[in-house]
């Protein structure tokens, strides 16, 4: 026995269920329904009518004859009530619009960047590209991924830009505060606790951070990872980014604690290099900065198109 309920003139078949009346005898019924995915009351109070006498009387031919009650008194034939049907229709979904307005997915871009930092004899080696990406779109050739803190100490980007260049300025401004207030430098693991207890007090906004915090202070160079869920973890190396699994590739491969600052540029220059060789979300201009006890500089830039020669060994 088949069960459907109309729309206009569509038919959309749903899985049939199999019923058992009065634990004896099991009944088919193929339930159709309205195209957009919303039975109408008419056709709910129907199915309802239906399956409760069906148990009320427990018999396969009480269930017959309340289809054909059903289908005669209930569910007028289609060419005589097609256009009421299909005003119920859309007035319910007119009205579940207004009761229930649908909400729109959220973006979600791919951020692709490779930076990296690493400890040496004289200092500290921060060397990072310049593409800023929006999923598989180029959105710039140019963007500024070091930011300084003070002038002894930089952080970097890696995640959404605007995010990351919020948190990191408001870095800046605490410590002048700080510098102001207290009379003396703050550290740099203040400074790394200070953005951890941010991020992590806002972690529901769901941020897209990933940041290295690095400088000189009185205890001598430090880095610190910080992300968009509080983690600060302290160390010698690290690479952020969609690039970073093939820069640490090359760091992991070459680098030495007892190197020149030119060999720490070099090396540096050429872990991006090869990361933007990988990494489709990688590319631009070099850019590396060396930290030690005067302070920061900017040592390198230069288009990654032209760079060959600084590292042809």
């Amino acid at each position: 026995n088949t069960f459907s309920t109309v729309a206009g003139s569509h038919f959309y078949p749903v899985r049939a269920h199999n019923i058992a009346v009065g634990n004896a005898y099991p009944i088919r019924i193929s339930i159709r329904k309205i195209p957009l995915g919303r039975m109408s009351s008419r056709g709910i109070l129907t199915v309802a009518t239906i399956v409760s006498a069906c148990f009320a009387k427990g018999s396969a031919a009480n269930f017959e004859s309340s289809i054909s009650k059903a289908h005669t008194t209930t569910l007028p034939s289609l060419k005589k009530h097609e256009a009421s049907w299909s005003e119920n229709m859309e007035s319910d979904i007119l009205r579940q619009e207004q009761t229930e307005p649908m909400k729109a997915s959220p973006l979600e871009y791919a951020h692709g960047t490779t930076t990296l930092s690493f400890i040496f004899d004289g200092g500290i080696i921060a060397a990072v590209d310049s593409r800023a990406s929006i999923g598989n779109f180029v959105g710039s050739k140019t963007t500024q991924k070091v930011l300084p803190i003070n002038s002894r100490m930089l952080g970097t980007m890696a995640g959404g830009a605007a995010d990351c260049s919020f948190w990191i300025r408001k870095l800046q401004a605490e410590s002048r505060r700080y510098e102001i207030s207290e009379g003396t430098d703050i550290s740099v693991s203040k400074v790394s606790r200070m953005l951890a207890d941010y991020l992590y007090a806002n972690r529901h906004l769901d941020l897209s951070v990933g940041t290295m915090i690095m400088g000189f202070d009185e205890l001598g160079p430090n880095i610190y990872y910080v992300d968009n869920r509080g983690t600060r973890i302290k160390g010698d190396m690290f690479s952020v980014g969609s690039g970073s699994t093939f820069a640490l590739g090359v760091l992991d491969t070459e680098r030495r604690l007892n190197m020149t600052e030119q060999e720490a540029i070099a090396l540096g220059i050429k872990a991006i290099r090869h990361a933007t060789f990988r990494d489709a979300f990688s590319g631009g201009y070099i850019a590396v900065y060396v930290i030690n006890r005067d302070g920061w500089k900017k040592v390198f830039s230069e288009d990654l198109a032209l760079t060959k020669r600084n590292f042809k060994k």
